[in-house]
């Protein structure tokens, strides 16, 4: 099974190119499902099609489901929600309010990995492609693990353990319900889900991101971000999909400007983001939907390619910590061996080995500290970072590393 996370800013065509690619694989035979986790939903649209919180059948081995989240409160907490709905209950507030109430932040982003989830033990499916929303909502979807096992190992046993002591004094001293052993076997069961969901997706022989942007300098700066955190939460991130670039038969003299401008933000793209493979989607002329349009981008992307198979299967970053230095190591193959030059401004590093350059966006735990040295091994730039200074360099200063000939 092959699961495909389609990420990006919002307004890129992140959707169209998630459709395009289920489209593509079912044609090439395998059972397909795309999921839409962004809460305003319009995988539906892109398909035109009407999509529900189960999944739709839309042609031969292709289906797709739009999530929703109190449909997935009701099918999954069972206990829980009504558990939280006794306790929000409030004197003279609609039932509908407050169904609304139990669904908090983060749990959409929930959801999403209970029906990936399903999805995955059922075994009806070859492939599940996950659109998800906006970067930032991806972030902490594919987060979302990771911040529930810390709660469920340090706080849930207390939590547990102290209602079970409380609950028979407390209970007829207060004016709202506490949870049962009940309320706490399901979240127990929850997370237990959840745990096997993270591993499916940081399982790399399954599992790839695909970043999703448009050659504008906006937009690239935020898929650096979102590409950093990737790698440092264990992502791997396997393509990068460029939209709407203005293909080379228009001619006429607005788009030849806007050519110009495409070509120089396509080089920031080829720097940020290599040696992931960069594949490009043309501008069309008219809006990718229906089966027709989504068909005519898949061929366009993937080519001859099956659309599922592993596209990279390195890691371009990795960040390791030992004792008190941090190494940020970054992927450049095919670079002869010559001196590093690894130039720093603010959160930025930018890297030079050979003919090759790349601009990496630092993650915030690295932005602080100080780069000590660089060196490169077997196609590996290993770039350590110590605790910065008691003095530190003023804002904007740059900071070259000890370098290594190799």
């Amino acid at each position: 099974m092959r699961v495909l996370v389609y990420t990006g800013k919002g307004g890129v065509g992140k959707t169209s190119v998630a459709a395009a690619t289920g489209l593509r694989s079912a044609r090439l035979g395998h059972r397909t499902i795309v999921l839409s986790t962004d809460a305003a939903h319009s995988l539906g649209d892109s398909y035109q099609t009407r999509l529900g919180p189960e999944p739709t059948k839309l042609a031969d081995n292709l289906w797709a489901q739009e999530i929703d989240a109190l449909h997935e409160m009701e099918r999954n907490w069972g206990k829980i929600q009504d558990y939280l709905g006794r306790l929000l209950s409030l004197p003279g507030m609609s039932q509908i309010a407050v169904e609304e109430l139990t669904v908090f932040p983060g749990t959409e982003e929930l959801f999403s990995l209970l029906e990936i989830c399903r999805h995955v033990r059922s075994g009806a499916y070859d492939v599940i492609i996950v659109d998800c929303a906006p970067t930032g909502e991806t972030l902490r979807l594919l987060s979302y693990p990771d911040v529930l096992r810390w709660w469920m190992d340090r706080i849930f046993p207390m939590q547990r353990r102290a209602m079970k002591i409380l609950r028979p004094m407390a209970q007829p001293l207060l004016s709202v319900p506490l949870p049962t052993d009940d309320v706490f076997e399901a979240t127990q069961a929850l997370f237990n889900e959840i745990v096997f969901v993270h591993q499916v997706l940081t399982d790399t022989a399954s599992s790839s991101v695909r970043l999703v942007l448009t050659p504008e300098s906006m937009v690239i700066s935020e898929a650096r971000r979102s590409f950093t955190y990737l790698n440092l939460f264990g992502f791997r991130t396997d393509a990068v999909i460029v939209n709407r670039v203005v293909p080379d038969e228009v001619t006429d003299d607005y788009f030849r400007r806007w050519k110009a401008s495409q070509e120089k933000q396509l080089h920031k793209v080829e720097e940020a983001f290599g040696p992931v493979p960069i594949l490009l989607v043309p501008l069309y002329g008219e809006e990718v939907l229906g089966l027709d349009m989504l068909d005519k981008m898949g061929r366009a992307c993937f080519g001859d390619r099956d659309p599922t198979e592993i596209f990279f299967a390195r890691w371009p970053q990795t960040i390791v910590r030992s004792g008190d230095v941090t190494t940020l190591t970054v992927l450049l193959p095919f670079v002869g061996k010559g001196e590093i030059d690894v130039t720093r401004v603010g959160a930025e590093l930018v890297v030079n080995v050979g003919d090759r350059r790349r601009t990496i966006l630092l993650p915030r735990s690295l932005a602080g500290r100080e780069l000590v040295k660089a060196r490169f091994e077997d196609d590996l730039l290993k770039m350590d970072f110590a605790d910065p200074p008691e003095t530190p360099p003023g804002d904007g200063a740059k900071q070259r590393p000890r370098r290594d000939r190799k």
